[in-house]
């Protein structure tokens, strides 16, 4: 299939200073609407979800792409997270940027999530269910299991030495 549009990456420091990678899939004509990617946990956007972008874009949209801090190409430690609404703060000041652009002032905006991802989505939408037209959420994770095991603070220890090497 022809590509129909065109990929870029763009770093941009977050409120606390850690540089966060952007990636943006932009059809040539002007785009039908606006969507967000938001990824799942050790995943990333110009790669794990470059056929979901690559598709949207061929079909007309404008996608766009964070990856959170500590994951992918942003900085930070990878995988840690540190507070939930940072990730989701990041997100919605990114995603904001974008739609006050001049050229996609107007356009429907629209959530994609995918597993931690869509968790960030419900989150931004709550925040501001006006503000978006919609959401798409792929397996979202809506609950961390009471269940779950703590983890033993040996083994924190270890990968925490691991981690600064």
């Amino acid at each position: 299939m022809d590509q129909k549009f065109k990929y870029y990456e763009v770093y941009k420091r977050n409120s606390r200073g850690i540089k966060l990678f952007s990636c943006r899939w932009l059809p040539y004509s002007s785009p039908k609407g606006l969507i967000f990617l938001c990824h799942g946990y050790a995943m990333e956007c110009s790669t794990f979800m470059r056929a979901c972008g690559e598709k949207l874009a061929n079909a007309g949209y404008a996608v766009f792409g964070v990856d959170y801090e500590g994951h992918g190409r942003s900085g930070g430690i990878r995988c840690l997270i540190t507070k939930f609404d940072n990730i989701v703060d990041d997100c919605e000041d990114f995603f904001k940027s974008i739609c006050e652009l001049q050229e996609y002032r107007g356009k429907s905006k629209f959530l994609y999530g995918d597993s931690l991802g869509g968790s960030v989505c419900l989150v931004l939408h709550k925040r501001d269910p006006l503000f978006w037209d919609g959401a798409i959420l792929v397996a979202p994770m809506c609950k961390i299991s009471e269940k779950l095991m703590k983890p033993i603070p040996m083994v924190v220890n270890v990968l925490t030495k691991i981690e600064d090497i």
